[in-house]
């Protein structure tokens, strides 16, 4: 399967989402999309990442954005960590990691000397016309809202 890259189209895809639905890439045409991806619901840096994104949620709103946060828990995860912060957006079950692979986020990570493959906290935003503009990988929660937004107003 190909990678995503900055200036090109993102190929379609469906993934299992929140609110008992699916979201496509196709039927959100005509908004930009904020994609993150986390490592696990309830962990102390996901949940602040979600925290941040929910408190700016309007100021995205404002700019034609959605957001989307993606992780391999399921949607019945997913949903507990909804409500237990009250997050305005959805959060989409890539419990195959198909979406992972796209955006080539799945990483070797080492904790206590043990290495394992997991998600790597990353953001993308895709433009309107489903172009990848702006990428950040590696990402650190503190202050990372903030620039993603920027770069929203700035498309």
């Amino acid at each position: 399967m190909a990678k995503v890259k900055l200036g090109e189209k993102i190929p379609d895809f469906t993934v299992a989402s929140t609110d008992d639905s699916e979201f496509s890439l196709s039927e959100n045409v005509g908004k930009n999309i904020v994609i993150y991806f986390y490592p696990k619901d309830n962990t102390p840096g996901c949940t602040k990442e979600g925290e941040d994104f929910r408190d700016q949620f309007e100021a995205f709103s404002s700019n034609n954005a959605i957001i989307v946060g993606v992780s391999r828990d399921s949607v019945k995860s997913h949903e507990k960590f909804i409500c237990k912060y009250d997050f305005p957006f959805d959060l989409l079950a890539d419990e195959d990691e198909k979406l992972c692979h796209l955006f080539d986020v799945i990483k070797e990570k080492n904790m206590y000397g043990r290495k394992y493959m997991g998600i790597e906290r990353s953001t993308f935003l895709i433009n309107s016309n489903g172009t990848l503009v702006n990428e950040w990988r590696k990402v650190k929660v503190k202050g990372h809202v903030e620039e993603v937004l920027d770069a929203l107003e700035n498309i």
